[in-house]
């Protein structure tokens, strides 16, 4: 009986591990599943696909890890739409109808790492719309309706590295649009309508490696976006209106591939890469060129293309040839002519080969080969395109443009699909009413440098589609209420080198839809109350540049969604903060470039929430209060104090989420007192740049790595090199130790080495003795 314990202990011990795993098992198999969908216990995951869904099935197990939604017909995501599956790590709504993503929709999708909504009619991405996946890695939004990007609206998704934006509606890319994407790898803008980019419209993509711009309408390289991707290696784009490439139009350190194919470029200058030192493949394939020169700068180039170009191979083609040998490049393409090589491959050719004739006998073969080859090749157009005359109408891309042909009135007769009208650089002086009828499909307007004056009341009626208005560098003063009557869906508009004193009141209030105004390089000097009582939709207001001394208490009181304000280069002696207390959204913030010499305490604390990039470099500010940041917090990202006067700065241990600093070009005194920022800046993963401007002899040395803090209360003192024996008595030989005479230390009797041999702690206090 004995004996038989033991077996009965171990046949119950094995009973109750089965039963717990029996248990186990089914307490994480999911015990609901909709009616119309298919759910696998074991994968965890749901599929609803093409059910005819009208919103997402509340009866989804918990703990579901994939969700299949697509082909339904889910118009809108409200808040909180995935609440009840807070697992997922892939969800689909691939072509789901979905026309608006409520703010908050995804909160508590913590885990999200895949989300499709592509296929869609999304046309606004909204601030906070993404709000909540904060592990996301792929967002696919292709195939929708979008044309505007509200700031902040990708703020939450700081682990993304895959964004897809193609094919869609998007004509402008505003600055920090991509603001918030930390980890992004690659970004696919492919096929939209793009012809704009903003300065900054890249600003805080630092990992960014790839960047597809292909099949968009830009006409000229955008080099100053391009400057704020400095880890971008890959650059698509390919089939975008360029007819050329001028010297240093590439300024990217560590682009290797660059992909110019299947445009109009004309004219490539051999310095246009001297800023691109590391690229290896260029594809410049399917374009216009006769000649290309030998390339400056890119001294890993191996591989040229150059297919499809109209390559003529004389003598002036020489030089590439023999610059393609020695840098060991491979051409590829091939010959247009002359006759006698026509055909022929690139690489094929010996450079002694391509001879010319006399310059008379050579440019009448060519003349005679291109009208020949027009002839044969030139395709005939299926229709005739109605266009008004010295003017080009394109059917396929729907783009009409009369840029800088001496009009002096608008052209009558565009198509009547017309999407984009570029009319800049002509001498229209006024428009009157009525100047653009039967163009309601037109979504951006070009009248930069027309030298317009006037805009007489309906301008522009019946441009209901109307979406960009361009009126820059013209003689503006003065817009009446009824100015842009007509066009209710203004978003973007333009007026920035104008000749406005006074801020246009109650110019916008046909305007509902408008988000951004552009006034910079203005003459206006004051900004009263309520200026902005008729732009309640107002994101961005941009007032760089102009003579503003005074901002009034409640300027921009009425503008509740105002996220970004541009006050730089103006008059300001002082931080506005009486008008900013109650413009609770602001997240950007430049004051760059006034002449403010102090700033008082709590000067920004009523956009303590929302304040995420704050400019105040090169204002001459000579002090900050101790308090001046006060209420700022791991919100701010960016913060630009460069080219100042300051010697000694504010705490910034609240600013735990920063991402961007700069205090270069401040003479910062470097005693103890600046002991809080050395501490800071080695405390926190930033490159931050900081120089010492006195004492003079640490002048131009950078904070970091200056050793006088060492000797600050409560720092540990600097550490002295242990010396051997010889340089004692070669140091006790040449130097007479002095002690005062009125109390020694205790350590002041050193033995003679010959005595005895000095202990380690004579050796510590000798050296002691020594320094002082």
């Amino acid at each position: 009986m004995a004996q038989a314990c033991p077996m009965q202990r171990a046949v119950l011990s094995w009973a109750a591990v089965a039963l717990l795993r029996l248990l186990c098992v089914t307490a994480v198999r999911p015990s609901r599943c909709p009616r119309v969908c298919v759910c696998d216990s074991i994968q965890l995951t749901v599929t609803c696909a093409n059910k005819n869904l009208t919103q997402v099935p509340p009866a989804i197990n918990e703990i579901t890890l994939k969700l299949d939604l697509k082909g339904n017909t889910i118009q809108e995501l409200p808040t909180g739409a995935f609440q009840h599956t807070p697992y997922l790590t892939h969800l689909s709504l691939l072509r789901c109808g979905i026309q608006r993503v409520r703010v908050g929709a995804f909160r508590g999708l913590g885990r999200l790492v895949h989300l499709n909504l592509a296929s869609n009619k999304i046309a606004i991405l909204y601030q906070e719309s993404f709000d909540g996946l904060s592990s996301l890695k792929q967002l696919l939004l292709d195939h929708n309706l979008v044309e505007e990007i509200q700031p902040g609206a990708f703020s939450q998704l700081s682990s993304v590295s895959l964004l897809s934006l193609a094919h869609n509606r998007l004509v402008y890319l505003p600055n920090m649009a991509f603001q918030g994407l930390q980890a992004i790898k690659w970004l696919r803008l492919s096929h939209n309508s793009l012809n704009n980019l903003a300065v900054e419209a890249f600003a805080g993509l630092f990992t960014l490696l790839r960047l597809s711009l292909d099949h968009n309408e830009l006409q000229f390289f955008p080099t100053s976006p391009m400057t704020r991707l400095p880890e971008l290696t890959r650059l698509e784009l390919s089939h975008n209106p360029m007819t050329y490439l001028g010297e240093e139009t590439v300024v990217m350190p560590k682009l290797a591939h660059l992909l110019l194919d299947h445009m109009s470029l004309q004219d490539f200058s051999q310095m246009a890469l001297t800023s691109a030192p590391r690229l290896a493949h260029l594809d410049l394939s399917h374009n216009q060129l006769r000649i290309l020169h030998p390339l400056l700068g890119p001294e890993s180039l191996s591989r040229l293309n150059l297919t499809g170009n109209p390559v003529y191979c004389s003598c002036y083609l020489r030089p590439l040839m023999e610059w393609s040998i020695r840098g060991r490049v491979r051409l590829l393409g091939a010959c247009a002519g002359p006759p006698y090589l026509s055909g022929e491959n690139l690489g094929a050719i010996h450079p002694p080969d391509l001879r010319c004739q006399s310059q008379e006998a050579m440019l009448k073969a060519e003349m005679e080969e291109m009208n020949s080859s027009a002839l044969l090749t030139t395709p005939q157009p299926r229709y005739k395109v109605q266009c008004p005359a010295n003017c080009v109408c394109e059917g396929e891309t729907n783009h009409s443009t009369c840029e800088n042909r001496g009009h002096t009135t608008v052209p009558r007769g565009f198509p009547p699909d017309t999407s984009l009208l570029d009319l800049r650089e002509n001498h229209f002086h006024y428009i009157p009413s009525q100047s653009f009828t039967g163009l309601a499909q037109v979504v951006s307007l070009h009248l930069q440098r027309c030298k317009i004056h006037e805009l007489v009341q309906g301008a522009f009626s019946g441009m209901r589609s109307l979406v960009y208005l361009y009126l820059s560098e013209n003689d503006l003063s003065v817009l009446s209420a009824e100015a842009f009557k007509g066009v209710p869906e203004l978003t973007y508009l333009h007026l920035e080198r104008n000749k406005f004193a006074k801020f246009p009141c109650g110019a916008f209030q046909l305007l509902p839809n408008l988000l951004v105004l552009h006034l910079e390089n203005n003459t206006i000097a004051n900004l009263g109350r309520g200026i902005l009582a008729d732009t309640k939709r107002l994101t961005g207001l941009y007032l760089a540049g102009n003579n503003i001394s005074t901002v009034a208490p409640g300027a921009f009181e009425p503008a509740p969604a105002l996220n970004t304000l541009h006050l730089s280069s103006n008059q300001l002696r002082e931080v506005p903060s009486d008008a900013l207390a109650k413009v609770a959204n602001l997240a950007e913030l430049r004051l760059s470039e006034n002449p403010v010499r102090w700033v008082g305490p709590r000067a920004f604390l009523s956009l303590a929430d929302s304040l995420k990039h704050l400019y105040l470099d090169g204002m001459g500010l000579e002090k900050m209060s101790k308090d001046s940041l006060a209420g700022l917090g791991s919100g701010l990202r960016s913060l630009l104090l460069e080219g100042n006067q300051l010697e000694a700065l504010p705490s910034l241990s609240p600013l735990t989420g920063l991402e961007v600093i700069n205090l270069s070009g401040n003479p910062l005194m470097c005693d103890c007192t600046l002991l809080p920022l050395r501490k800071w800046i080695e405390s926190v993963n930033l490159k931050v740049r900081a120089t010492c401007g006195h004492p003079p002899e640490l002048r131009g040395k950078k904070v970091k790595d200056v050793q006088i803090f060492k000797s600050c209360p409560g720092e540990k003192p600097l550490l002295t090199p242990t010396p051997t024996t010889s340089q004692i008595v070669k140091s006790t030989k040449n130097r007479r130790i002095k002690t005062p005479k009125s109390k020694k230390p205790k350590s002041a009797h050193i033995k003679s080495p010959k005595a005895k041999k000095p202990t380690s702690a004579h050796i510590h206090k000798s050296t002691r003795l020594q320094t002082t």
